[in-house]
């Protein structure tokens, strides 16, 4: 769980749906890119303000749905509207309570890996590059593991990434990358709201290649669904 000092984001998501926005947004540290900024109402976007990609994720869910990483609820709200089963699946118990108090159901507050067992779920939404909380491509394995024991047998895993390539290539078209370094897409990443500064935390963003081969790898196969317009994606996975 995160500590409510370091909980920037429950922190952000209770202060907009109280006080509504009030030109505060989320301030973000990145160890390979510029700083930037989040804009709180971003996370409490409706259907209409969604992304292509994840208007076509919402689409695509089917059955009893768990949205992993559910951040202040507005995939599962949706879902919900649309008459799905859903829950909202978070870390921040701040955000879940945001989470709770624009309607959302259903609510766990737990991280992924320690998700309780015994339900199973039709459909897995890994939103906002939400596969990027194994951190590290080591942390595929376990991944796949706790995947496979939350999802039904014709279950589907629907998911968005990034392929970070475009921040290291030439004017000639050619990449600057060293083959003997980590991924390019293993990130660290540092959050702050006012007088709230989180953990610095590792965050993986994946090009579509190289997550069909640990896909393969652990039973899986993986379907790119459609590709957005800034070197991102929207992928399936399924059981072989």
């Amino acid at each position: 769980m995160i500590q409510p000092q370091y909980d920037v984001m429950g922190e952000a998501g209770l202060d907009y749906l109280v006080n509504g926005s009030q030109g505060k947004d989320i301030k973000v540290w990145c160890d390979i890119a510029e700083n930037d900024i989040l804009p709180v109402k971003h996370l409490f976007r409706s259907f209409a303000e969604m992304p292509v990609l994840e208007q076509m994720a919402m689409n695509h869910a089917r059955g009893r749905v768990l949205d992993v990483g559910a951040g202040m609820g507005s995939h599962a709200l949706h879902l919900q509207s649309m008459g799905l089963d859903v829950t909202a699946l978070e870390i921040s118990s701040k955000c879940c309570e945001v989470i709770s108090k624009r309607g959302v159901r259903n609510v766990i507050n737990s991280d992924f890996f320690n998700c309780p067992v015994g339900e199973t779920y039709d459909t897995m939404l890994f939103m906002m590059n939400g596969i990027g909380l194994v951190g590290t491509t080591d942390g595929f394995t376990q991944l796949f593991m706790k995947i496979d024991e939350l999802l039904s047998p014709e279950g589907q895993v629907l998911l968005d990434s990034s392929d970070l390539r475009y921040l290291f290539l030439e004017d000639d078209g050619s990449m600057l990358i060293n083959l003997n370094d980590k991924y390019y897409g293993e990130v660290v990443y540092r959050m702050s709201y006012g007088n709230i500064k989180g953990k610095s935390f590792q965050w993986l963003f994946i090009d579509s290649e190289l997550l069909s081969y640990y896909a393969e790898q652990h039973g899986f196969r993986c379907e790119k669904i459609a590709d957005g317009p800034h070197f991102d994606y929207l992928a399936r996975l399924t059981r072989k």
